[in-house]
């Protein structure tokens, strides 16, 4: 059965235990392109993921390409799990920890469910802009620190597979070691991405 099959025809179905770890203990650009249009929600509040990028540990612009550390521990636990951290000092971002050492950044949301929490945490009340990066994001779910090293199939964290949607790749955003790589992924033609691909 492939994970495909296991989405029901009735709406998104949530993954947990077994087959939630199946999904992520996978390389982490597969992963990266097949979380688009997956939703994910913070105690109810969040919506479709519309844009990911893909880190690996031999990946120089990775947190764990010079092995386990106390920040990035939670990249060497169990897949299916998140890793928070905060990016120059000020925003708090989610990862998606899949193989050993590797993570998916989750970029970029498309608002569905608990919209205005999301507008009264971010003090505004454009949806596109709600959700549009990596930071925004983490402030509109309410996440932090505290959600570090938790597993997405448990309260208040939820991750459900959904139906396919067309995948467009890029360049990451942000880095300056191995930008090569076409590792940042997004629904095609989405409004909400954080930067749009060319």
């Amino acid at each position: 059965m492939t994970f495909d099959d296991q989405v029901s025809p009735l709406g998104p179905r949530p993954l947990a235990g077994p087959a939630l770890a199946e999904f992520f203990a996978r390389d982490a650009v597969s992963v990266a392109s097949e979380l688009i249009g997956t939703r994910f929600t913070v105690a109810g509040v969040g919506g479709r993921v519309v844009e990911t990028e893909a880190y690996r540990p031999d990946d120089e612009a990775s947190h764990a390409y010079r092995g386990p550390t106390a920040r990035n521990a939670a990249m060497f636990g169990p897949p299916g799990h998140v890793y928070v951290y905060r990016s120059y000092g000020i925003h708090w971002c989610v990862n998606f920890v899949c193989l050993t050492g590797s993570a998916v950044l989750i970029r970029a949301l498309e608002p569905e469910s608990g919209i205005e929490d999301m507008i009264g945490r971010r003090g505004m009340a454009d949806i596109v802009s709600l959700c549009n990066g990596p930071g925004k994001l983490s402030q509109a779910l309410a996440i932090d620190i505290s959600l570090n090293g938790c597993s997405l199939d448990h309260a208040p964290l939820s991750f459900s597979l959904a139906e396919p949607v067309p995948v467009v790749a890029g360049k990451r955003i942000g880095i300056t070691k191995n930008v090569d790589q076409l590792w940042r992924f997004g629904a095609a033609g989405s409004r909400f991405v954080s930067r749009r691909f060319s």
